[in-house]
């Protein structure tokens, strides 16, 4: 299916890309944005040929936030409909079966930051800012905090969404907010690279492994592990769980049949 404004790509590597195509407004959210990315992501899941996603910027940055332009004119219900269509992408991740990989340069800004936060793992180039920065226009990123709450606590998320400051990518990493940083020059190389180790390992254990970990995060700590000892249980009566153990056994390559 042909976006306007994202670009999809599927390799022979079990990886497929999605790219935010509006480099002349640093692919800062628009309705059609938003809409785009959302069903995108959709048609990355039901593929395939897929098992791990990156997404990416054209140009010069990852994405600059939300369109502001389309900010005039709306009743309070509208904005409310309106928002929640700008961050339906980073929802959706979460839903995903699939992880998706944040693949960052230039800037992560607001709406951006907050989809570089939702993804499964982030990385950076070397020269990538990222924050919160609708405070300094009088708004604020109370949807986009949400996910890098989740990752860097309170105090440090709370001081990124008071303050709108951009963080450097060495920053972002010591914060745990994105997971690895590479030179600008090797971002491309090394995303599809981590991408591909990772679309290599067994789909349904990754699904799995997914799936439990974002259902247990808000669960009472004993809780969870229950939850988490009958989703390993599920994971071992699987074909793909057998042949595994056998291929380590046997020191051969796994064959997944996805079952």
């Amino acid at each position: 299916m042909a976006y306007q404004t994202v670009i999809m790509e599927v390799g022979d590597n079990y990886v497929g890309t999605l790219t935010l195509n509006c480099p002349e407004q640093l692919n800062t959210f628009t309705t059609q944005m938003a809409t785009d990315l959302f069903q995108a992501l959709a048609d990355m899941e039901a593929d395939k040929r897929v098992r791990v996603i990156i997404i990416k910027g054209s140009g010069k940055a990852f994405c600059a936030g939300i369109d502001v332009n389309e900010l005039y004119g709306k009743s309070a219900h509208e904005y409310r409909s309106w928002i929640e269509l700008m961050e339906s992408p980073l929802v959706a991740i979460s839903k995903m079966k699939k992880p998706v990989i944040a693949q960052v340069h230039g800037v992560a800004a607001a709406n951006g930051a907050g989809l570089m936060a939702a993804c499964d793992l982030a990385v950076a180039a070397d020269s990538a800012r990222m924050g919160l920065t609708a405070i300094n226009v009088g708004l604020n990123c109370v949807g986009p905090v949400v996910p890098i709450s989740r990752s860097i606590g309170r105090k440090r998320s709370m001081e990124l969404l008071l303050y709108g400051d951009l963080i450097p990518a060495s920053r972002a990493l010591e914060l745990g907010l994105i997971n690895k940083v590479f030179a600008n020059e090797d971002l491309d190389r090394e995303t599809q690279n981590w991408a591909a180790v990772l679309a290599q390992k067994s789909p349904i254990a990754v699904q799995i492994a997914k799936k439990s970990f974002y259902i247990a995060e808000d669960m009472d700590y004993h809780k969870a592990f229950d939850f988490m000892n009958e989703a390993f249980a599920r994971l071992c009566s699987t074909d793909d769980a057998k042949e595994g153990v056998s291929a380590f056994l046997q020191k051969r390559q796994p064959d997944w049949s996805e079952k």
